[in-house]
C-alpha cells in the first residue's frame, strides 16, 4: 500500500452528502469503501468497484460505522481553572446569573485565565482537543472571552493559534469573543467596554489571530446597540460574524445577526417567530447548546418554531467550565435527541454538513475532492450513536488522511 493511500471498506457509510428529508440527508451506503490519497478524498462508492479500481491496493477492512469526522461549531475550549464549587451550587439551586453578579461564571475563568502563560493554555486546550478527537471530532471551534482585557484575549487566540499549527489535533477555527462578559475594572460601563472591544478587534485582526467574532447578546450581558458596531466592523475587515443570543432573554440578537448576515446565532432558548423567520431569510445557522440548557435546568429552545421557519440547524458541545463542562459532542448529540426532539438525520446532519458549513469550512462530508476527515466506528449503525454512552465509541480517527485517534486495524476482509 502506498503511504500516501488508503482503501477503507465498511459495511455502512455515512457520506452526509444526501438530499431531501430523513435519512436520505444521510447519504447512506451500504457495502461501500473510501479512497483517500495524501489528505484528500478521491473517491466514495461500492466496495466492490473501488476495490476493482484500486487492485494494489490492500483494503483496510472496517466492520462498522463509517462517517465524516465531527465538527464541534460552539466551544470555549481555551481555559485553565475550575468552576466545580459554583456548578454544585447550580444543583442546590443557585441561580446562574445572581451567581455571575456577584463574580462567579465567566469572570471567575478570566481570574484563572489571566494567571496562565500562553504556553499553559495552550497545553490545556491540546489536551481537551485529544479528547475530542477521540470522540470522533474532526474540527473545533475555540472562541476566547475569558480574558476581558486585550493582552488575555491575545494570550487566548495565541494559544489557539498555537494548537491549530498541529496536525495531531482536530482542525480549529478561532473565534475573538472579547464582549463575553464585563470585568471587574470595567466599573460596570459596558458602553466604554464594547467601545475598547473595537480598538482591539483592529490589532488581533492585522494580526490574524481570528476567523470570527462573537458577542453575548442577552438580558445580563450586552445589548444589540453595544454589540453591533462591534460586529460592524468585524464585517468590515472581513471577520465572519457569529453571536450567542436568547439564551436567558430575547433582546433583538436574532434581528441583529440576521441584519449583519451572520454565520450562526447560538443558544436560542428564547427566539421570537419575527427573528426566526429573519434568521432563515438571512441563511444563518442556529446552533443549538443542550448541554448547556440540560446543566441550566432550562427549557429547550422552539425547535419546531425554527424548524418551520426553515433555520438550519447545528448541534454543539459548547465546552466549557461552567454551564458546559464536557469535551463530548456525541453526548450533545445524544441530549438534542432526548431533550430537544431532533430527529437523529437532524441531529447527524447538525454535527457534521451543517455544522460545517457555519464555520464556512469543507469538512463533515465524504466526498471526492473533499478532506479527509473519517470515523471508523466501534458501532454497527448510526442509531447507536444517539445513545449516552459517556465513553469513546470510535476505533480510528482521520484528520487530513492521518490517524490523530486510535488506530487503523483490519478487520476480516469479505
Amino acid at each position: 500500500m502506498n503511504g500516501d493511500e488508503l482503501l477503507i471498506t465498511a459495511p455502512r457509510v455515512l457520506t452526509m452528502d444526501g438530499q431531501g428529508d430523513g435519512d436520505g440527508e444521510l447519504g447512506v451506503l451500504e457495502d461501500a469503501a473510501v479512497i483517500v490519497q495524501g489528505d484528500s478524498i478521491v473517491a466514495v462508492g461500492p466496495r466492490e468497484a473501488l476495490c476493482a479500481q484500486q487492485p494494489e491496493l490492500v483494503p483496510v477492512c472496517h466492520s462498522g460505522l463509517l462517517t465524516p469526522g465531527l465538527v464541534d461549531a460552539h466551544t470555549h475550549a481555551v481555559w485553565v481553572g475550575s468552576r466545580g464549587q459554583e456548578y454544585v451550587a447550580r444543583m442546590g439551586g443557585a441561580d446562574y446569573e445572581q451567581l455571575a453578579a456577584l463574580g462567579g461564571g465567566i469572570v471567575a475563568s478570566m481570574r484563572a485565565v489571566r494567571e496562565a502563560t500562553v504556553e499553559q493554555l495552550s497545553e490545556a486546550l491540546v489536551g481537551r482537543l485529544r479528547r475530542m478527537a477521540a470522540m470522533g471530532v474532526t474540527t473545533v471551534e475555540v472562541k476566547s472571552g475569558y480574558g476581558l482585557s486585550e493582552q488575555v484575549e491575545r494570550n487566548q487566540l495565541e494559544a489557539i493559534a498555537c494548537a491549530a499549527q498541529r496536525n495531531d489535533v482536530p482542525a480549529v477555527v478561532p473565534t475573538f469573543l472579547g464582549m463575553h462578559a464585563l470585568p471587574p475594572e470595567a466599573g460596570g460601563d459596558r458602553d466604554r467596554y464594547a467601545a475598547q472591544c473595537i480598538e482591539w478587534l483592529e490589532r488581533i485582526a492585522a494580526d490574524g489571530l481570528a476567523r470570527y467574532v462573537d458577542a453575548y447578546v442577552d438580558r445580563a450581558a450586552f445589548s444589540v446597540a453595544q454589540a453591533k458596531p462591534l460586529m460592524q466592523r468585524a464585517r468590515d475587515l472581513g471577520l465572519g460574524i457569529r453571536l450567542h443570543i436568547g439564551q436567558f432573554a430575547d433582546v433583538g440578537g436574532a434581528e441583529l445577526a440576521a441584519e449583519l448576515s451572520a454565520a450562526s446565532v447560538d443558544h436560542l432558548e428564547h427566539v421570537s417567530t419575527q427573528g426566526a423567520q429573519a434568521l432563515a431569510e438571512a441563511g444563518c445557522f442556529g446552533v443549538l447548546l443542550p448541554v448547556a440548557s440540560f446543566t441550566l435546568g432550562q427549557a429547550p429552545p422552539p425547535i419546531a418554531l425554527l424548524r418551520d421557519c426553515g433555520v438550519s440547524l447545528v448541534v454543539a458541545s459548547d465546552a466549557n467550565p461552567g454551564t458546559a463542562p464536557t469535551e463530548s459532542l456525541p453526548l450533545a448529540l445524544s441530549l438534542a435527541v432526548r431533550s430537544y426532539g431532533l430527529s437523529l438525520p437532524e441531529a447527524l446532519v447538525g454535527v457534521s454538513r451543517n455544522a460545517a458549513r457555519s464555520l464556512g469550512s469543507a469538512a463533515g462530508l465524504l466526498r471526492a475532492g473533499g478532506p479527509a476527515d473519517l470515523v471508523l466506528w466501534d458501532l454497527p449503525h448510526e442509531a447507536e450513536l444517539a445513545q449516552p454512552w459517556g465513553v469513546p465509541k470510535t476505533r480510528a480517527v482521520l484528520r487530513a488522511g492521518k490517524v490523530i485517534a486510535g488506530a487503523l486495524r483490519n478487520d476480516r476482509c469479505v
